[in-house]
């Protein structure tokens, strides 16, 4: 720093000033730029274990995961988590525990001994747990999980929001026999999307009827069987909505295989907006975007308000799952209703 000083013109303390971004306004921009070029041209390095000792910070968030970081599907988190940390110079320590709860234990332990500054706790998909032990020796945050525990924070999709716009997009267009291709396994996501589905549907004055929900598998072959399930009712459902992308797959397949077209014949809506599927179906399909990148932003920049002592006490957040209406939906050929009064969104995924 004293030779950036020295070929610069100016004392150390400015030289701090400028490369630590304090400089402000009470440091002329010219002499600012000229501290920066000196740093530059001599390849001045800050120490950072150095400053890292005096603020008593490290500038790290630790990201810590089940299998986020080697599942694609879910990548815009940390790609969210990434962009939040760069924008206020922190750097995000990530560690995939793949699910193995000894890991887990050794990864927390890991984070508390690098002196991060704040946790992040993350799940591939939005479902209710414990809060890890551990956590608390820092601010900390879940993502797409949450827990009972009114102490802590996360961040979860509104599951419901985006599953209640999914239905009146269907009872808009006309539809009256709705059908609903269910996760066996009963996760959050399935719960409240399905509770959003009646709740839609009884707004519309619509009757909920059991034998319209088919349970199976969440991906391409169970949305295919239970989608055929449905399709050879003898009243028939005019529209599929579907827990998840895969299984609205498997229901186009289905739908083939029954001599129906899409969305002539039979109306899809999806949920996920999976960039490998909803874009690349025919017609491609209709599906509400779950919110992966923004939630992961979101925690950040809660940390990061937590840290600055901006926030006091635990924060929830919803992040909305907005419907992305592409060509799988149309009236039902009986001409009943009329076609929706949606504005087309161009995918950004395809």
């Amino acid at each position: 720093m004293a030779d950036v000083a020295a070929a610069a013109g100016v004392s150390v303390t400015t030289v701090s000033l400028v490369l630590s971004g304090k400089a402000g306004s009470q440091i002329p921009t010219a002499t600012q730029d000229r501290v920066q070029a000196a740093s530059v041209s001599l390849g001045y390095r800050a120490n950072v274990v150095a400053r890292n000792l005096r603020t008593q910070s490290t500038d790290t968030i630790g990201l810590i995961s089940d299998v986020i970081v080697s599942t694609p599907f879910a990548g815009a988190m940390i790609h969210g988590a990434h962009q939040a940390a760069a924008a206020t110079g922190k750097l995000l320590l990530i560690i995939d525990t793949e699910g193995d709860p000894k890991v887990e234990a050794a990864a927390i332990d890991t984070m508390h001994a690098r002196q991060v500054d704040a946790l992040i706790y993350a799940t591939m998909f939005h479902r209710i747990i414990e809060s890890p032990k551990g956590l608390g020796e820092c601010p900390w945050v879940m993502l797409d999980s949450r827990t009972v525990d009114a102490q802590a924070s996360w961040v979860v999709p509104d599951e419901g929001g985006g599953a209640y716009a999914a239905t009146r997009c269907l009872t808009e267009a006309g539809h009256r026999r709705i059908g609903y291709l269910s996760d066996i396994n009963h996760w959050p996501a399935d719960v409240e999307r399905l509770e959003a589905y009646k709740r839609a549907l009884a707004e519309a004055g619509i009757a909920f009827d059991p034998e319209l929900v088919a349970e199976d598998q969440d991906n391409p072959f169970g949305g295919h069987a239970a989608a055929a399930r449905l399709l050879d009712l003898s009243d028939r459902p005019t529209a599929l909505q579907c827990y998840n992308d895969r299984m609205a797959m498997g229901a186009y397949r289905a739908a083939r295989h029954a001599g129906l077209s899409i969305p002539g014949d039979l109306s899809v809506v999806g949920f996920d907006n999976q960039s490998q599927i909803a874009p690349y179906l025919d017609p491609p399909l209709t599906t509400v975007q779950l919110p992966h990148e923004e939630m992961g932003r979101w925690a950040v920049k809660h940390l990061t308000r937590v840290l600055s002592g901006d926030v006091e006490g635990p924060r929830q957040q919803r992040m909305a799952c907005p419907l992305v209406v592409r060509d799988s939906v149309a009236p039902p050929r009986n001409g009943a209703g009329s076609p929706p009064r949606l504005e087309r969104e161009r995918s950004t995924a395809g």
